[in-house]
C-alpha cells in the first residue's frame, strides 16, 4: 500500500474539514435573513451556477425540496438563452459561484434584478461582482482548493454544499418539518417505509396460527410448521392469549425430556408474550424485537384479542432492516 497516496487522503480530508469548520465564523445575520426571506416568500428558490457550483446547486434543490422547502434548478448559461422563464414573480433566486465575476453570472444578475426576483448568493469572493450585486451575500470563501495546483474546485465546492445544507436545515426547523412530514415526500424505498410502513401492512400477509391450550404435543408442532412463523399462538377457552410457543421453545424442551406424548400445549406455553398494536410502525415492531433479542411479536387489538404475527423476516423483506 502506498504511504503517500493515503497521506494525500489524509491531507485532503482534513483540509476539507478546515474549510467547513472555518465557515461559522460566515454565518451571520445575513444568513438569518438568507432563511427568512426563503421561509416568507410565496414562491420558490430558483438555484443557479455555471461549473462545479452548477452541480452542487442541483444537490441543494434536491435537499430543499425533500425538506420541505419548493425548489429547482437553472443553469446560468442556460438562463441567458431562455430558461430565464422559469423564475416566476415571487421566486428567490440562490446564485452559487466561487469567483463571482463569471461572464454567465455578470450577465444573469442585471435580468433577475429586472424581474424584481431578490437574490442570495453562495460566492468565494467577498469583492465580486456577484457578492456586491446580491441582496443577501453568503460568504463561503476557503483559503485554498484541496487540488495541489489550488485550481480545481474541491474545497470550494465542499463549502458551498455545506451552507446549502445548513440552510436547508435552518428551514426545516423554522417550518417545523417533522418525521410525518419528511415521510410524504420519501414514500419509496427503505427510508420511506421505515416512516411510514405499519404493523397492520404487515402481519395480515401471514398466517395466523394458533393452538388452544388443551392440544397435543404433536398438534402444536403441526401448527408452528403449517404457519411457517416459528411459533404459534395458545388460546384459552375464552379465545383470550394465553401465551405464545415458538420453534427454539420446542427445542428447549426437548434437550430436557423425551416424556412428550403427553404434554399439552398448556404445559409448554410461555405466558406473556411480547405484543405490539397493529397501528405501531414496523420499525417499532423491529425496536422491540431487538430489545428483547426475539424473532416475532404477537399483534393484538386494543382489547388484547389475537389477531396474528409479524415476524422478523418480514421486516427484513420489506427493507425495514
Amino acid at each position: 500500500m502506498n504511504k503517500s497516496l493515503l497521506q494525500s487522503a489524509f491531507d485532503t480530508i482534513q483540509q476539507e474539514a478546515n474549510a467547513i469548520a472555518a465557515l461559522k465564523k460566515y454565518v451571520d445575520k445575513s444568513f438569518e435573513q438568507a432563511v427568512q426571506l426563503i421561509n416568507n416568500t410565496s414562491g420558490r428558490v430558483v438555484v443557479t451556477g455555471v461549473g462545479k457550483s452548477a452541480i452542487i446547486a442541483q444537490k441543494i434543490v434536491s435537499t430543499l425540496n425533500s425538506t420541505g422547502t419548493p425548489s429547482l434548478f437553472m443553469h446560468a448559461a442556460d438562463a441567458i438563452h431562455g430558461d430565464l422563464g422559469m423564475i416566476k414573480k415571487n421566486d428567490v433566486v440562490l446564485i452559487l459561484s466561487k469567483s463571482g465575476n463569471s461572464d454567465e453570472i455578470k450577465m444573469l444578475v442585471p435580468l433577475i434584478k429586472n424581474f424584481g426576483n431578490k437574490i442570495i448568493s453562495f460566492v468565494g469572493n467577498a469583492n465580486s461582482f456577484l457578492s456586491k450585486s446580491a441582496d443577501i451575500f453568503l460568504n463561503t470563501t476557503v483559503n485554498e482548493e484541496a487540488c495541489p495546483n489550488n485550481l480545481a474546485p474541491t474545497t470550494s465546492s465542499t463549502a458551498q454544499m455545506v451552507m446549502g445544507d445548513a440552510l436547508a436545515i435552518a428551514l426545516m426547523q423554522l417550518k417545523g418539518f417533522d418525521d410525518s412530514d419528511f415521510a410524504k415526500f420519501h414514500p419509496g424505498g427503505n427510508l420511506g417505509k421505515r416512516l411510514y410502513l405499519k404493523v397492520d401492512d404487515i402481519y395480515k400477509l401471514n398466517e395466523k396460527p394458533f393452538v388452544n391450550e388443551n392440544a397435543s404435543f404433536k398438534n402444536v408442532i403441526l401448527n408452528i410448521t403449517k404457519g411457517r412463523l416459528g411459533a404459534t399462538v395458545v388460546l384459552d377457552a375464552s379465545d383470550k392469549i394465553k401465551g405464545i410457543i415458538t420453534d427454539g421453545d420446542i427445542r428447549r424442551l426437548l434437550e430436557k425430556t423425551d416424556d412428550i406424548k403427553t404434554l399439552k400445549a398448556a404445559d409448554v406455553v410461555i405466558s406473556n408474550p411480547k405484543t405490539i398494536l397493529p397501528t405501531a410502525f414496523a420499525v417499532d415492531a423491529l425496536e422491540t424485537m431487538n430489545a428483547f433479542n426475539i424473532n416475532q411479536l404477537v399483534v393484538v387489538g386494543s382489547t388484547k384479542e389475537y389477531l396474528g404475527i409479524i415476524h422478523l423476516h418480514d421486516l427484513i423483506r420489506e427493507g425495514i432492516i
